[in-house]
């Protein structure tokens, strides 16, 4: 794996993106070992295809950790398909609980908890007229406010949230062999949490979306089998890692945009009516979920390239929501551009059986903090000693640092 080229295509993906958009049929990129389906259409119509274009591989690693690292990580409980590596009968089985624990009832009961957790947060540094927004904030509401939905004890969310950290950097980055063995300590450290507690809530059900994934997943009342155990640590693990990273992107790389945009964040906080449109624009000019892989099932021709069974594709979210042929001024960021054409929907929660289950949620946090951020922090600035330069990654893109300074 070349990770230097991969690395430099991570931190930048757009003209890559825009490249592909003009080419003749589909792009392959040595670098994603994949082709690329890049225009909004392909996009859509692979999404809509789950029978041609499976999701089996949609989180294939980039790095293959070593005998060390495997070693420490057969003594944890493995994996199995989730909700998002999962086709057909078995996508929906996984999806079930989720709909109904993500519902809009639920995330609504939430967000008074996820406010005071915020507000918390921002106490903790307002005072001091600035901070890295990345490790004192962004890492931290989402981890908080899925731990909540879980049932978590709020003193295991750091070994949670580390637990997803670690877990993302041993396969998506390269890693010497000590620090492979660390990050592996940590992912088994966190399958033992939680399937203590798929084990107790097995005996002692709650009102928490724990609770509700082991009574979907493994129906009846007796002991689980080891199998019914990873499978539940595994579900769990996705959704803690889909639930805090992903959001903790959303967060941090919507802050960047508005205050590279000083005229954007000026204009926010002015016209608080504009957030849930800021929202929008935020997750279509540039989405934490740059896209997922997919595998053919079988030959098939996509936007006029032949494919054979088996070719692995990488469908870009990200590409899609700058396709010039959908959005004008596609490499625009406008936080007004929903407000007059509302009815053109961006892909960055993906579309079809596929489409993210916790949008809701992720929007929710994404706007109190706008909410009170404008509020709390109007004069908020990037701060001009430290540039800000993105993480090499597709899956949860974000800025690595993001130091901002204010006036107290």
């Amino acid at each position: 794996m070349p990770f230097a080229a991969l690395d430099a295509l991570q931190r930048d993906p757009y003209p890559l993106y825009a490249r592909a958009r003009r080419a003749e049929g589909l792009l392959h990129v040595p670098e994603l070992d994949a082709w690329l389906v890049a225009r909004d259409a392909d996009v859509r119509e692979v999404l809509l295809r789950p029978e041609d274009f499976s999701s089996a591989g949609a989180l294939r690693p980039d790095a293959v950790p070593g005998p060390a690292a495997l070693a420490v990580l057969a003594r944890g409980l493995g994996n199995r398909p989730t909700v998002v590596t999962a086709d057909g009968a078995a996508h929906r089985r996984h999806r079930a609980p989720l709909n109904s624990g993500l519902s809009t009832a639920r995330v609504t009961a939430l967000l008074p908890y996820a406010a005071e957790v915020a507000d918390d947060l921002v106490d903790g540094f307002a005072a001091h007229g600035r901070t890295e927004l990345m490790a004192s904030y962004a890492e931290r509401l989402p981890g908080a406010v899925v731990g909540r939905l879980l049932g978590l004890d709020p003193a295991d969310v750091p070994l949670a949230v580390r637990g997803g950290h670690r877990a993302e950097q041993l396969l998506f980055r390269p890693l010497g062999e000590d620090e492979q063995v660390a990050a592996a300590e940590d992912v088994v450290a966190l399958q033992h949490l939680l399937d203590g507690y798929v084990r107790d809530r097995r005996a002692h059900p709650r009102d928490d979306l724990c609770s509700s994934l082991v009574a979907s997943l493994a129906p009846g009342t007796g002991e689980l089998t080891r199998d019914q155990r990873g499978e539940l640590v595994s579900t769990l693990r996705n959704f803690l890692i889909a639930g805090h990273l992903t959001t903790t992107a959303l967060i941090g790389t919507t802050l960047l945009h508005l205050l590279a945009h000083p005229g954007q964040w000026e204009l926010l906080r002015a016209r608080p009516e504009l957030i849930p449109a800021a929202v929008e624009e935020a997750l279509r000019h540039d989405g934490p979920v740059q896209g997922f892989r997919r595998t053919t099932t079988r030959p098939v021709t996509l936007a006029g390239t032949r494919l054979p069974a088996g070719a692995s594709l990488f469908v870009a979210y990200g590409s899609a929501n700058r396709d010039e042929d959908r959005y004008e001024r596609a490499d625009t960021f406008d936080i007004t551009r929903y407000l007059t054409r509302p009815h053109v929907r961006h892909v960055a929660f993906g579309h079809g059986t596929h489409g993210c289950p916790g949008s809701q949620l992720a929007r929710a946090q994404l706007r109190l903090t706008l909410e009170l951020f404008t509020r709390r922090l109007p004069d908020l600035a990037l701060a001009a000693d430290h540039s800000t330069r993105m993480r090499p990654t597709l899956i949860h893109r974000s800025p690595e640092t993001l130091h901002v300074t204010w006036t107290t």
